[in-house]
């Protein structure tokens, strides 16, 4: 037994033990801050550094599951509707986890109470919330939990999740600290990460219209500058399928498109198109004359289903090319696979001002292409003018003479060759005269090209029908198709619009009209009742003699399910 004296003694040493412990621990507590405060600021160095958006997110998940040891760690980007996650980047779940649990969280639960209050969330347990919502099968357990938004000027851009702190510790108010003060960070990394990526973004507009320009400039053609702009368009602005299409006036069915280019995913089904200013996306967007944008154009109801050319296509938006006080020169078209982001904002505010680009470079090109005629015509009617005023003057002055000189030759042979010499003159006068009618005589047809009126009998043909027929137009059909055979292409089409509507009791149809420069070739179909076999075939006989007039042929395909496809064609120069 310890004596009072020994006590006495005892006890100021258990005090200074007492102080040392007290002591030592906050020695480590001050070194674990320390550490806790380099590894935030390294965390904070690693994030700042990142210039590229993805890679950016991917390290803020993996410095917030350090910087509070936590096993799993999650960055959910809020979608443009401000309700739902468009994006969700993960530490500690492996790939084979990932696609075991199914698709990516949308924003319920816990993760959708973050949305709806953004502001720091700590739970000892999770299933305890009144907003949890479960886990999905095969989804790693998770108790603790750990979340934070995260703001770009003064917007919420997403949030960070954490679950699991390791040792099977709770997440304290220091946790709940440090990440904070990462998530300011991350959103000054994720907004130079975003104005980096526009700059970007911007440089490579800025890089095709200047390649569009020059092109069209030195002399490129009007088919090669358009294929360019979709390409370019398609490219970076990361489509699945790009269209441009320019209009075609027509007097008895009004304005149309016809989609001149088409490129990426089945651009086969979009090429030559003829399409309505009404229901389709390019023909309201050319009619607003501003983007118009859809979710799913596969399902659009502002869209005419017919032809069927969106499948396995989602977002799009149709763009004019120019504007309403200058005129709208034609649309451009992207669209996106299904499930793909739709177009923001920002990327439909780039792809306008390059479609705008474009249709300085197009004007200017027309403008070139339009001086350069003017300089044609001007030169053809000074040739014109001085074979009129020069030429047949000296030839009519020449005849005159001879005649004159005839009287005084008294040898029969000579002046019958005097009379004949006056003669020629006088049909050389009448040559130089076609040439010089020829020479001033515009090119333009009074009644357009073999587009428009195709689209113009299409048009009379629709009231009748019931319906408006498909079209799909292919080729240079207005400057390789002669006169002669575009007055017989467009009797063909008319003759057999005309059987559909009195003999078929079809519901669709379809005109399909190509060209490759060696022949031309109209296809129309229905899904009518087809032809009996006793029915009257006047009318395919002249379609046929037609035909074999040019040295074409006639074909009648009438397919088991119903239906006939008329097949007319016939070569653009004879044998």
């Amino acid at each position: 037994m310890e004596t009072p004296d020994e006590l006495r003694v005892l006890l100021p040493q258990l005090k200074l033990d007492e102080l040392l412990d007290e002591l030592q621990a906050r020695l480590d507590a001050a070194r674990n801050t320390r550490d806790r405060v380099h590894s935030l600021l390294e965390a904070l160095l690693s994030v700042g550094r990142e210039l590229d958006l993805e890679q950016a997110l991917h390290s803020i998940v993996k410095a917030a599951a350090t910087l509070v040891d936590a096993e799993y760690a999650a960055l959910g980007v809020i979608g443009p509707d401000g309700g739902t996650l468009s994006a969700f980047h993960t530490v500690g779940v492996t790939e084979e986890q990932v696609a075991e649990i199914g698709p990516l969280p949308e924003g319920h639960g816990i993760l959708g109470e973050l949305i709806r209050n953004p502001e720091p969330l700590r739970l000892e347990k999770l299933s305890q919330h009144p907003a949890s919502y479960g886990f999905p099968d095969r989804h790693p357990p998770m108790n603790s939990f750990l979340g934070v938004p995260i703001r770009v000027r003064d917007q919420v851009f997403g949030n960070l999740y954490l679950t699991e702190k390791r040792g099977g510790l709770q997440f304290d108010e220091e946790d709940e600290s440090v990440l904070s003060t990462l998530a300011v960070a991350a959103g000054v990394a994720i907004d130079n990460a975003r104005l980096y990526e526009d700059s970007r973004l911007r440089e490579r507009w800025l890089r095709a219209s200047a390649e569009i320009t020059h092109g069209l400039m030195s002399g490129s053609g009007r088919a090669e500058a358009l294929h360019l702009i979709a390409e370019r368009a398609q490219e970076i602005a990361g489509s699945a399928l790009a269209a441009v299409a320019l209009p075609l006036e027509t007097s008895a069915a009004g304005a149309s498109l016809t989609v001149e280019v088409a490129v990426g995913l089945d651009a086969d089904a979009h090429r030559g198109l003829v399409l309505p200013l009404r229901e389709s996306l390019m023909g309201l967007a050319f009619s607003a004359a501003a983007p118009v944008a859809s979710d799913d154009v596969t399902h659009d109801a502002r869209i005419s289903p017919d032809p069927p050319r969106f499948h396995g296509l989602g977002p799009a938006v149709a763009v004019p090319i120019g504007t309403g006080e200058g005129g709208v020169r034609g649309v451009v078209l992207l669209a996106r696979e299904a499930g793909r982001p739709v177009y923001s904002h920002k990327e439909t505010e780039m792809l306008q001002g390059f479609a705008a680009q474009a249709a300085i470079a197009m004007e200017l090109a027309d403008r070139r292409q339009d001086a350069q005629q003017i300089a044609v015509l001007q030169d053809r009617d000074r040739i014109a003018r001085d074979l009129h005023d020069l030429a047949i003057q000296r030839l009519f002055a020449t005849g005159i003479t001879l005649q004159s000189a005839e009287r005084f030759i008294d040898h029969p042979e000579a002046s019958g060759r005097i009379l004949r010499a006056v003669d020629d003159l006088d049909e050389t006068i009448k040559i130089i005269r076609s040439s010089v009618f020829g020479l001033r005589a515009r090119a333009d047809a009074a009644d357009g090209g073999l587009r428009a009126r195709a689209v113009q009998t299409i048009g009379r043909a629709a009231p009748v029908l019931g319906f408006a027929p498909g079209v799909r137009m292919e080729g240079l059909l207005d400057t390789d198709v002669p006169g002669e055979i575009a007055d017989h292409v467009v009797a063909v089409l008319s003759e057999a619009l005309t059987n559909i509507a009195r003999h078929a009791h079809a519901c669709r149809a379809g005109v399909v009209l190509t060209t490759d420069g060696l022949e031309v070739r109209l296809t129309v179909s229905d899904d009518g009742v087809g032809i009996p076999p006793d029915g009257r075939r006047s009318g395919l006989r002249n379609l046929a003699e037609r035909a074999e007039q040019l040295g074409g042929g006639l074909e009648i395909i009438c397919p088991d399910g119903g239906g006939t496809a008329l097949e007319w064609h016939v070569p653009l120069q004879g044998e």
